[in-house]
């Protein structure tokens, strides 16, 4: 599901972040997504005239998270001044004052309480004369802002991302939508348990809408959204389950809670679980540029971070930082950037450089094979193998090729004696 660090011509660097956290509890969840959307603020240094463009859910999956947020900007850590927000979605032919409508909702769970800017707010105007007009307008307000920077949401039990129900486009993009049977179901609980009081339509953003946000963060909660977290991750992309959309996107994260994987395989789980070990005991950590457009590359930055170009630095200082860092761990030892290819260019992180070392130095670059390469190709030599039954029962590569191994030394044996 993700995609490790490549270098070429006039390519950036693809990063190797896991897709998925998972956490014990929902409660554990919101905080990671809330922690992580505090640190890309911070981190992005949002002005009036540069602000930090984020996208917003509302529903059940992101209360949580809200109250986080909340309670940090209390604390001091995140200030909201400067970031300028569009929600996901919004009821159609419900007023905006309505306890259930979209806007009452992020008003009581956010707005009321951070110091968001009232002109930075956007939500859709589900009670618009011309409802097409209003969603062409909010796409436009969009792309006047420079696009969004990131885009936090939930999903539905049925995986659908904003209200883009099951058969959605994936090149939609903000519209009116017909809401699904299971989704009036579902959001009845909000209105009493009455479905009648339902709204049947809405305006929301679309898939290509969500998908042209510099990043997007999913959060997955519950043993009820199981089979859409599943059907998201570890089949293909498809319509009908619009989660999984995110495949296509370069920048995705889902965080969810353990009851969220139950229909994941244990190997999926395990996976992601372990990447996320690795990536946290090597040190990387994913770095966004600042601003959407940004000319600057993507970059990565090392916890251990290894000075490859030396910048600021006196060559005595880089020879005892060079020395201290590979007797701390020796794998660090590398060629420099300067006895590579001269001094680093600009705009290239650490680990541009570093892989770049790696490459131009005697480390074999590790080829990609088959199982069939991996065997010794003289090793059934004169050994008229077995084939296999017209039926074969299902096993594993492994189990296979030691079955042949085994069933080639009888043969062997047979012919000696």
């Amino acid at each position: 599901m993700g995609t490790g660090p490549t270098i070429g011509v006039n390519e950036p660097i693809c990063h190797p972040y896991p897709r998925l956290i998972i956490r014990d509890s929902r409660e554990q969840a919101s905080a990671y997504v809330a922690d992580y959307i505090i640190d890309r603020i911070n981190a992005f240094k949002p002005t009036p005239e540069r602000p930090f463009v984020l996208g917003l859910p509302t529903g059940s999956s992101p209360v949580l998270v809200y109250e986080k947020l909340v309670r940090r900007h209390k604390q001091g850590d995140v200030s909201f001044r400067n970031v300028v927000t569009f929600n996901m979605d919004e009821y159609v032919g419900i007023p905006r004052e309505h306890p259930e409508s979209y806007h009452s909702f992020m008003y009581k769970h956010f707005f009321d309480h951070v110091d968001v800017q009232p002109a930075n707010i956007n939500i859709l105007n589900g009670n618009a004369p011309d409802l097409e007009a209003e969603c062409d307008a909010y796409e436009e307000k969009i792309k006047k802002v420079g696009g969004i920077e990131l885009f936090l949401g939930g999903i539905g039990p049925d995986g659908h991302l904003a209200f883009n129900e099951p058969g959605s486009s994936l090149k939609s993009r903000t519209r009116v939508k017909t809401l699904a049977y299971d989704t009036i179901i579902a959001n009845s609980r909000f209105f009493g348990n009455d479905l009648s009081k339902v709204p049947r339509m809405a305006l929301t953003v679309g898939i290509q809408t969500v998908l042209e946000a510099r990043e997007v963060v999913i959060i997955v909660t519950g043993a009820h959204k199981a089979v859409a977290l599943q059907k998201s991750i570890e089949c293909g992309v498809n319509h009908m389950w619009t989660l999984s959309s995110l495949q296509l996107h370069r920048h995705p994260m889902i965080v969810v809670d353990e009851d969220a994987t139950l229909e994941l395989q244990v190997k999926t789980v395990k996976y992601f679980q372990s990447i996320e070990k690795v990536i946290d005991g090597v040190g990387l950590a994913q770095k966004m540029p600042q601003k959407r457009d940004s000319v600057v590359e993507d970059q990565v930055s090392l916890t251990r971070q290894v000075q490859v170009n030396g910048e600021g630095q006196s060559g005595e200082e880089r020879e005892k930082e060079s020395n201290l860092q590979t007797a701390a761990d020796p794998a660090l030892s590398i060629p420099t950037a300067s006895a590579v290819d001269g001094p680093s260019k600009q705009g290239r992180s650490g680990i541009h450089e570093l892989f770049t070392a790696v490459l131009a130095s005697d480390i074999q670059e590790p080829i990609f094979d088959a199982m069939h390469t991996r065997i010794d190709p003289h090793q059934y030599d004169g050994v008229d193998v077995p084939t296999l039954p017209d039926d074969p029962m299902i096993e594993s590569m492994s189990a296979r090729v030691e079955r042949l191994r085994r069933e080639s030394q009888v043969e062997l044996q047979r012919n000696s004696s």
